[in-house]
Parts: C-alpha cells; sequence; structure tokens
C-alpha cells in the first residue's frame, strides 16, 4: 500500500528544504510584523507653543540604539539650541561684532557658526583650538567678530564633549568628566561675559539690561543656568550608566582656567 511505502532520499530532502524554508519564511514575517508595529507606536508631538516639534521619526537606525544613547542625543540637541539662542541675543545686543564681517543680518551670521554641524562629520570646525577661540573673544587687541569666535569655539567645545558625534548608538562610550568639563566651561564663559570690560571700563559684550521702566532682563543667565544645567544632567546620566566617576575638585569660574575636554 502507498502508506507504508518508504520515503526515498530525495522526497526526503526535499521534505526536510520545504520545512526549513516555511519557518525561515514565518520567522522573516514575524520580523516584518514587527517593525512595521514598532513603526506606528510612535508617541504623538509635543505641541509647543512657538508651533515647532521635535518629535523623531522612526528609523531602522533606531534599533542600534538603546534608551540612553537616545537621552544623549536630545541632550545634545537642547544644548546646541542654547548656544544658538544665546548667539542670536548677543548679536542682536552687539550688532557691530557682526559688521567687522561685512554681515548685516543676525539670522545669517548664526548661520555661519552653527551650519557646519549639520556635516559635522565632514566638518573642518572640528579640528578648530576651541579654548583658543574663546579666549581670543575677549584679547583687547582682538579685531575680529568677537561673538563668532566666541560661539564657534563653545560650539566647538561642546561637540568635542560628545566626541564629535551627532548620532550615539549601543557600542559608542561618551566620557562624564567631558560633559562635566563642558558645563563648567560654560560658567566660566558666562562670568567672562557679565564681567569682561574695555580699557575704557565699558562692558565688552552687551548682555542682561534694564528696560525704560527699570525692569531687569536676566534672559542671558537663565539660558545659560539651563545650558549648565542640561550639561550637568547627561554627564550624571552617563556616569551612572558608564560606571565612571567624575573627579569634581575645586572650581573657581573666574579664574579663567577653561578645563580640557
Amino acid at each position: 500500500m502507498l502508506a507504508n511505502r518508504p520515503i526515498g532520499p530525495r522526497n526526503l530532502c526535499l521534505q526536510l528544504v520545504l520545512m526549513f524554508s516555511s519557518k525561515i519564511l514565518f520567522r522573516f514575517f514575524i520580523a516584518f510584523l514587527s517593525v512595521i508595529f514598532l513603526a506606528s507606536c510612535s508617541g504623538q508631538a509635543i505641541k509647543r507653543k512657538d508651533g515647532k516639534t521635535t518629535a523623531k521619526p522612526w528609523s531602522v537606525a533606531g534599533l542600534a540604539k538603546g534608551d540612553i544613547d537616545d537621552v544623549v542625543e536630545l541632550h545634545q540637541k537642547e544644548t546646541i539650541a542654547s548656544l544658538k539662542l544665546l548667539t542670536e541675543k548677543l548679536y542682536k545686543r552687539n550688532p557691530v561684532e557682526m559688521s567687522k564681517a561685512g554681515i548685516t543680518d543676525v539670522q545669517t551670521a548664526v548661520a555661519k557658526i552653527f551650519n557646519p554641524v549639520n556635516h559635522w562629520h565632514l566638518s573642518p570646525q572640528r579640528e578648530l583650538d576651541w579654548a583658543a577661540a574663546i579666549n581670543d573673544a575677549f584679547r583687547e587687541d582682538f579685531a575680529g567678530d568677537r561673538i563668532h569666535s566666541l560661539m564657534t569655539g563653545a560650539l566647538t567645545m561642546i561637540m568635542s564633549s560628545y566626541n564629535h558625534k551627532t548620532e550615539v548608538y549601543l557600542l559608542d562610550s561618551m566620557d562624564p568628566q567631558k560633559l562635566y568639563n563642558a558645563a563648567r566651561n560654560i560658567e566660566i564663559i558666562a562670568w567672562r561675559l557679565s564681567n569682561a570690560k574695555k580699557p575704557n571700563g565699558e562692558v565688552l559684550f552687551l548682555t542682561n539690561g534694564v528696560d525704560h521702566e527699570g525692569v531687569q532682563n536676566l534672559s542671558f543667565e537663565r539660558e545659560y543656568g539651563k545650558l549648565i544645567a542640561t550639561q550637568d544632567l547627561i554627564a550624571r546620566v552617563v556616569e551612572d550608566k558608564t560606571n565612571r566617576g567624575i573627579r569634581f575638585g575645586v572650581f573657581n569660574a573666574a579664574s579663567f582656567v577653561l578645563l580640557p575636554i
């Protein structure tokens, strides 16, 4: 009878191939459904008062990231956004600086500093001596755009604290000490901006002020405080993740000595 007919080697191999193929196809189908499901599970974007959104679109590259990697990227973006806002404020209060480079529009001057972030891995700005650029901005004999020198140095310093990465993945390693030192350097910059003076006693940069009704405008102080807090927080997060301790030491913002990154 056919039921008792032995299965030949050829038929046995064919059945095994069909069985394994069906398993592979099934696993591929499950993986495909998982990708579609993850893509559809993105949360709603935050509704901000200025209408902007920072919602991050889903991508396959996101599968190579951990939760901490996303947190690091978010903190970096917030830090750069604060630097950009401070640059705009400085140019608006000190327009003579951008005029030294023949620029009359604040947005153009700001873009000249921050556009390289979009292709940072190719930008020659990565090799900038950021400490020298920051210090040049406060030199009495410096004839160039002080704000450009200062904020280009600050941006490069911040990017250096993130190991010059704009995207962080599971195998990437961050140094909490660099992130912490960057926060201390921002404190030094904030102190010097508020206290630097020309030989005649006038302030070198106009920052905080008082309006015609005597109300203080402390927007610079608030933004610098936010910037410092953001860097300090991500330094602690990375410290917990990597179990690498931060050396706090004694710090004095008025010392003018920028910490290494």
